[in-house]
């Protein structure tokens, strides 16, 4: 166990991941950045590529029988959900979903429990799915929204790394993610917010702005703990080996589901699911 002086040191601050963790980020912040600009289909299609990936790599956790019959009913869930999702229909998109995950459920061989952890695979992929597709539709600040997730999302996420190896301190949750601490996720959220006020669009409250940040930054970190506590579930160290070397696709988005889901469900409630993202910025 390295000392506070070696914590805070070079060695401390960079772990020997850091490279493999940087160049992966920066091929995926590429282009999730250029689909987001693009929008439209291409938007569309990669965020369905990532549910599908996702969907792969929670039933891998899951494991036992059914397979690859468990695959198929939530896959072309996906499929028909991002369909309903890119023209705005957000009921019939989560209904789609819900018979997928009843579909995986019954397909999968298993007890009760694990029937459940199936169906819950396709709910987990599809909240990825319709919450940024709908809030990247939404006018008029749809693309603002997204990059404001993104902001707010690997702003919490970097500045969490980095504040938590040079501050160190009490472990956030050491049972199911040894090394998160406290100062990394508050280094992490407020950084995460600040990002995203660089991003959103000119607004009257931007206090609230910055205050509705934090609670996404938040909801990030939750979602990554939540990914880490299923992974010890199961008894997996990562969701696959997707990423060579850096772990799988779930390992990347887990705080970026759990945030675009908080955001979605926030904008829809607020302005309705055609100016969801206003929801996000008008206050």
């Amino acid at each position: 166990m390295p000392g506070p002086a070696a914590r805070r040191g070079l060695s401390g601050l960079v772990g020997a991941d850091l490279p493999a963790r940087a160049g992966a980020a920066i091929v995926l912040m590429a282009v999730a950045l250029g689909t987001a600009w693009a929008g439209g289909v291409w938007f569309v299609l990669f965020w369905l590529a990532a549910a599908g990936l996702i969907l792969w790599e929670w039933q891998n956790l899951v494991g036992a029988g059914g397979a690859p019959w468990r695959l198929i009913p939530g896959g072309a869930s996906l499929v028909v959900a991002a369909l309903l999702a890119a023209e705005g229909y957000a009921l019939a998109a989560i209904a789609v979903l819900g018979a997928g995950a009843l579909g995986g459920a019954l397909a999968q061989r298993g007890d009760a429990r694990l029937r459940l952890w199936t169906g819950a695979g396709v709910i987990y992929a599809g909240a990825l799915l319709v919450s940024v597709c709908l809030l990247r539709l939404s006018w008029p600040y749809g693309f603002r929204a997204v990059m404001w997730l993104f902001a707010v999302v690997w702003g919490t996420d970097i500045m969490a790394y980095f504040g938590g190896r040079l501050i160190g301190g009490p472990k956030l949750w050491p049972r199911v993610s040894p090394s998160k601490t406290w100062s990394g996720f508050w280094v992490g959220v407020l950084c995460g917010a600040a990002a995203g006020l660089l991003v959103a669009p000119q607004a009257e409250h931007y206090g609230v702005v910055f205050l509705f940040g934090l609670a996404a930054g938040a909801v990030a970190q939750a979602g990554d703990l939540f990914e880490s506590a299923l992974k010890r579930r199961f008894g997996a160290k990562d969701s696959s080996h997707l990423i060579p070397g850096h772990g799988g696709l779930m390992d990347r988005l887990d705080g970026f589901i759990a945030a675009a889901l908080f955001a979605a469900l926030t904008g829809a409630l607020r302005f309705g699911v055609v100016n969801m993202a206003g929801g996000i910025f008008l206050w």
